[in-house]
């Protein structure tokens, strides 16, 4: 299998470890990554602020370069904002006659078009869907035994785009996780929204939604996340809504392909676990006892 690779920003700096780790699991099951050539931001939150056109203008670039690259592989996009972004030029540009001309204009510039667009797909519709849990359980080396992960989803990657999992009860990950080994913890946040940029603009706001995530995760060993900005929230600020809730609200916090990789017999080093920022001892010692086996 061959898939158009887009990285995006935060992958190409502080989420590293996601782009590194997506790349690693893909490269073990023998998947072939082509990155998009000259790729560019995705509009991210910022400029649908301020233009419309300008935020689709920029993930139309893109779907283009990998129309040019290669109009038969789909894009695997890993950031959730990312893939929310390209894939509703995907969607609009189908729906909307004048956007669609309006962009065309605007990639005429450069001598680009979009004709047959590849199709969008994120990290997570890839690996169960196309790479499958029975795939990552053949190659499973190291079993994550007798850890229990409770799955994030977020917002992003399931909204309004629900081609790929149900947005208010998603499972998408489950299959995935116990294909590793590890169990699933039960709980009830794995949609609820962390607060996204809100962060920034609105903490207080922000900070209560990633409480009642932490809260419902006590008791499982990780969380396993697909979004750079999900990540961010959820490990970042533990600390500080540890003190103002007066408990220790602190969990390890994993992106999905960190955790994959692990089983399938990457080191740690493979995966970058180091860049993560909530990691607990307890954990990293369960990590490097597992055993491995052969695979199936």
């Amino acid at each position: 299998m061959n898939y158009t690779y887009y990285p995006g920003c935060s992958l190409s700096g502080s989420a590293m470890e996601y782009d590194v780790s997506t790349r690693a699991v893909m490269a073990r099951l023998g998947i072939t990554l082509t990155e998009i050539d000259d790729w560019n931001c995705c509009g991210a939150t910022a400029a649908e602020a301020v233009s419309s056109l300008l935020c689709s203008a920029l993930g139309a670039r893109n779907l283009a370069l990998a129309e040019s690259m290669d109009p038969s592989s789909d894009i695997l996009v890993p950031c959730s904002a990312c893939y929310l972004n390209l894939k509703k030029v995907e969607m609009e540009r189908k729906e909307n006659p004048e956007l669609a001309k309006n962009l065309d204009i605007i990639l005429a510039g450069e001598e680009l078009a979009i004709n047959n667009p590849p199709k969008v797909r994120h990290l997570l519709d890839v690996l169960v869907n196309d790479i499958t849990p029975d795939t990552i359980l053949k190659h499973t080396t190291r079993p994550l035994t007798g850890l229990r992960i409770a799955p994030y989803y977020g917002c992003q990657c399931l909204r309004p785009y629900g081609v790929f999992d149900d947005p208010e009860a998603p499972a998408s990950m489950d299959g995935l996780l116990e294909a590793c080994g590890a169990r699933v913890a039960e709980w009830d946040m794995g949609a609820r929204c962390c607060g996204a940029s809100n962060m920034s603009t609105k903490p207080e706001t922000a900070k209560k939604l990633v409480q009642k995530i932490l809260m419902d995760a006590r008791g499982a060993d990780a969380i396993a996340t697909v979004c750079p900005m999900c990540q961010l929230n959820l490990e970042g600020f533990q600390r500080e809504i540890s003190r103002e809730a007066s408990t220790d609200l602190a969990i390890s916090v994993l992106y999905l392909p960190q955790i994959i990789g692990i089983a399938l017999g990457l080191d740690q080093s493979e995966v970058r676990l180091e860049k993560n920022l909530a990691l607990k001892p307890s954990l990293k010692e369960k990590l490097s006892k597992a055993e491995f086996m052969i695979p199936n």
